[in-house]
């Protein structure tokens, strides 16, 4: 993929998934803004892009607000005098059961995820309109956005919400030549090591540079950040522009796209449904075939 002349931001990039993003797109000759609220983690990755040959500049800031993300635009028009991709991958966790969780915990994770994707993807879609030659817009969603997922009420909601956006943007700036799609990652990042199938063979990956089990990779569709980033530099160059309010899951070995919610089973009733009705068809019609809730637990073979 050939990136030359392009310019990105990329929101949570001092580290981790943001960085492998950061620094793929300028492998690929993106000049790329790189944002944190570390201003050592910014600066390293910026120092580490620019001694690879990539063009980057830092901007510190925590995204939520519009100031932030104007301001994320404003860097990138200033260094390098467009903006074509943005990447709104910046975020925390605040995990709780819902018993537990504190209305702080909850605002917290709603206001990076949902409000920081929101306000970015608004300042760039500005930005893109004005520009007149289309862009790339990139979300990022997670398997708890689609399924649920235990202890994390802030994070799944705050995810399916950026799916819901990322499918409206999809068509609000379809005539703009702007394409929004979501990345569903799964890597090995801070955010994942918590999980306790996960956490031995992260800390071995980070620690010793042990590979991750084929198992992992295959199965579970686990892998690196770097692993991700291919998808992130499909999805900003010419090749995806027909791809369009997509959730693609990426991981390890593994590339999925993510079904909408759509209605699966109806019924009909002349006149409408009251209670006994919906209780008597309920088992013999719509409600027959359940769907599954929450993601399934990684289990190794064997186990």
């Amino acid at each position: 993929m050939d990136l030359t002349g392009k310019v990105a931001i990329i929101t949570g990039s001092g580290r981790g998934l943001g960085f492998a993003y950061a620094s793929a797109l300028a492998k690929a000759g993106a000049a790329v803004v790189v944002n944190d609220v570390d201003a050592g983690a910014a600066e390293r990755a910026v120092e580490e892009i620019t001694a690879a040959g990539g063009r980057a500049v830092a901007e510190v800031a925590p995204v939520g607000t519009g100031e932030t993300a104007q301001a994320l635009v404003d860097r990138a028009v200033d260094a390098f005098g467009r903006l074509d991709v943005m990447v709104t991958n910046a975020g925390i966790l605040r995990d709780r059961v819902l018993w537990k969780m504190s209305d702080e915990d909850f605002d917290d994770v709603i206001r990076v995820h949902l409000r920081g994707t929101f306000t970015c993807v608004r300042a760039a879609a500005v930005r893109m309109r004005e520009q007149g030659e289309g862009g790339r817009i990139i979300t990022a969603c997670s398997p708890a956005g689609q399924r649920g997922n235990f202890g994390q009420t802030n994070y799944a909601a705050a995810k399916a919400g950026i799916a819901a956006m990322t499918r409206t943007w999809a068509l609000e700036l379809a005539r703009a030549n702007i394409t929004v799609n979501s990345v569903v990652p799964i890597a090995a990042t801070e955010m994942t090591r918590t999980i306790p199938a996960f956490a031995p063979h992260v800390e071995a990956l980070e620690n010793n540079g042990e590979p991750l089990p084929d198992w992992l990779r295959k199965a579970e569709g686990f892998g690196t950040p770097e692993d991700v980033a291919g998808l992130v530099v499909f999805l900003a160059s010419d090749a995806a522009a027909a791809v369009n309010g997509q959730c693609v899951g990426v991981g390890g070995d593994k590339l999925a796209l993510w079904s909408h919610p759509q209605e699966i089973a109806t019924a009909y009733a002349d006149g409408g449904w009251n209670a006994d009705a919906i209780a008597a068809a309920w088992p013999v019609s719509v409600g027959r075939e359940p769907q599954s809730y929450g993601i399934p637990a990684p289990q190794a073979p064997g186990a």
